[in-house]
């Protein structure tokens, strides 16, 4: 217990940083919510600002949301008219939660297994398939993998929908896209754990007792081997769960991340300070998450 409130008390800190430094870059832009093609009057422009608090010295603006943020006040959105940006991340959350679970969910399904198959067969052929597979996944960036998609199976074969998630087949494109470099990954860091959790004295002393092969691998050397990829799926799974922006933006998913790309284009500063302390949040608590699973999976560890 004292441990997790250490660590809650330096995720405060570490938000707070997140937020002055986030403030002061997002004000740092030009332009400004108001701005578009068809730009208000000056007149209309300064009501609009006057309305928002950002007349105000950029000093004042600061204390005043962060005094409303500590309160879980995030202000209205400027764009969004009539909406809050709580009440916004609160609907579009879940879309991107399930979606990004679901993802982490097969990134772990498939690469844990590849990796320890492709460990228990050193230099056969499942090992240079895995390594050409995590080589093109972590190569290839998802956007690039759902613009294939969406021309071939969309555009080309009518095989998948190209937009939304009405139908669980909605789900297929967006998945392969966002699994696929999670995947890659989780089986390159499963593979390099389990070839020196292998070599380890424990384990040629299960060979020599004669433990059979699956039993080596999936009970004694991969709860050995498995910390690397808790450590890299946790911040994944924070990343995934709050929406791949670009994914969701080219697939027309109204999900959370979608909402920070259009923030940012909008200039809609409630949305973007909003949305980044929300991912900060789920980043901090996941890493307390992973240092928790850390003493479950290993009890030598010991947390300081």
């Amino acid at each position: 217990m004292k441990y997790i409130i250490k660590r809650l008390l330096y995720g405060i800190v570490t938000l707070f940083i997140v937020a002055t430094a986030t403030f002061a870059l997002m004000r740092m832009v030009p332009g400004g919510p108001f701005l578009s093609e068809k730009a208000p009057s000056p007149a209309v422009t300064k009501a609009l600002e006057a309305k928002y608090g950002l007349d105000k010295p950029i000093i004042e603006q600061y204390f005043s949301y962060m005094g409303g943020a500590f309160r879980g006040d995030l202000g209205p959105s400027l764009k969004q008219r009539g909406r809050y940006v709580s009440d916004i991340i609160a609907d579009k959350f879940p879309v991107s939660a399930r979606l990004g679970g679901l993802s982490a969910l097969i990134a772990l399904v498939i690469g844990v297994p590849l990796g320890c198959a492709a460990a228990y067969r050193r230099e056969k052929f499942i090992d240079r398939f895995v390594s050409v597979f995590c080589a093109a996944g972590v190569a290839v960036p998802s956007f690039v993998i759902c613009t294939l998609m969406m021309y071939f199976f969309g555009v080309k074969w009518h095989i998948l929908p190209t937009s939304g998630l009405n139908e669980p087949i909605n789900y297929i494109m967006p998945l392969i896209a966002l699994s696929m470099l999670p995947t890659a990954y989780v089986a390159r860091l499963s593979r390099s754990s389990m070839l020196e959790v292998t070599e380890q004295d424990f384990m040629r002393t299960a060979r020599a007792k004669g433990v059979p092969a699956v039993k080596r691998v999936f009970k004694h050397a991969l709860r050995n081997a498995i910390i690397p990829v808790v450590t890299y799926i946790a911040p994944l799974l924070a990343y995934l769960v709050t929406g791949s922006m670009v994914v969701e933006k080219m697939l027309i998913i109204p999900g959370l991340g979608s909402e920070f790309v259009s923030s940012i284009l909008n200039r809609d500063y409630p949305m973007i300070m909003g949305t980044t302390l929300f991912l900060a949040v789920l980043l901090i608590g996941m890493s307390i998450v992973v240092d928790l699973l850390y003493k479950l999976i290993d009890p030598r560890i010991k947390l300081n």
